[in-house]
């Protein structure tokens, strides 16, 4: 705990203005199709096969090694090492544990729930998490399948009292759920009547930004339909004039602030008022809301990135 507490304390988020970066890229010729208005080309492919690109990025990188942990988040939102004992997080867009992990680590009495729309990236991540030097890790992490912005979540982590405003749809709750995992949610269900009771926490963790923008509001509805009333939504995305926006080509632009890579899948780029519209109106109450400014200097390369992401925290109202 003493070295993540640590490594979370060489963390900075206030390296630079954003104020001054975007005055800096909109002044900048060269840039300047980034701030053009988009209009979309006939018989453009839509963002019906978003997931399967995610799958197949997920494939190729089946090692695991293309996410670092991510530490700072501890420090970033220490609700979670705090949080009261049999806390329960759930995870969207866990990839291969980077950011469960550190939470696991710093929080030995916290249950994480972990979904993704890749079973190979599940794997990874499981593979992951039981070898790490976890403290009961096997009964506080359960992995399970899950494209939240297409299906949905599933009903079963509802809270209680929330299932009848739970969209209706036909879903099967564990067929997607690995085998060794079923007995123990089983167990969870009995013991609550239909549900395991709810979220106390959700991580959205550079995860909304891979999502098409128009289903975004579904997708930040479906979040707020499994968090316990007072419960927190704990949010981290690309920010607007991140170094990644702006290596992007024109022909990758899909959307305003919306870019496609080669491989199929895609990144916004929010400002804070984005967020703020997106969560507001999905019924959240804004908690902190704020740009994350990050110099990281390639000592090898002697290059210096200027990072840009979006902090946030959002509240299921009482």
């Amino acid at each position: 705990m003493s070295v993540l507490a640590a490594e979370a304390e060489e963390y900075h988020s206030k390296d630079f203005e954003w104020e001054t970066l975007k005055q800096q890229i909109e002044n900048e010729p060269s840039l300047q199709y980034h701030l053009l208005p988009f209009h979309p080309s006939q018989g453009e492919e839509g963002p019906e096969n978003d997931s399967d690109a995610w799958k197949r990025f997920h494939s190729r990188h089946s090692s695991g090694k293309f996410f670092k942990e991510r530490r700072y988040l501890l420090k970033e939102f220490p609700e979670l090492v705090s949080c009261g004992e049999s806390s329960k997080l759930l995870e969207v867009g866990c990839g291969n544990g980077s950011t469960v992990l550190p939470i696991l680590r710093g929080n030995e009495n916290i249950i994480v729930y972990a979904c993704d729309c890749s079973s190979d990236i599940l794997e990874r991540a499981n593979e992951y998490v039981d070898a790490a030097d976890i403290a009961s890790v096997k009964d506080r992490f359960h992995p399970f399948y899950c494209d939240f912005c297409t299906t949905g979540l599933p009903e079963w982590l509802a809270c209680s009292s929330c299932q009848e405003n739970f969209p209706q749809r036909q879903r099967d709750c564990f067929s997607d759920i690995e085998e060794k995992k079923r007995t123990h949610l089983t167990c969870l269900l009995r013991e609550s009547g239909c549900c395991i009771g709810g979220m106390d926490f959700i991580t959205l963790i550079f995860t909304l930004s891979a999502v098409p923008l128009e289903r975004m509001p579904t997708a930040i509805t479906e979040c707020y339909s499994v968090l316990k009333p007072g419960g927190l939504l704990l949010f981290r995305d690309y920010g607007l004039y991140d170094m990644t926006m702006l290596r992007f080509k024109p022909e990758q632009r899909v959307g305003l602030r919306e870019y496609m890579r080669a491989d199929g899948t895609r990144s916004y780029f929010f400002t804070v008022d984005t967020v703020r519209n997106l969560f507001v109106n999905a019924g959240f109450i804004e908690v902190a809301l704020e740009y994350c400014c990050v110099k990281s200097v390639n000592q090898g390369k002697g290059k210096t990135m200027l990072r840009v992401w979006v902090h946030g925290k959002f509240q299921r109202p009482l």
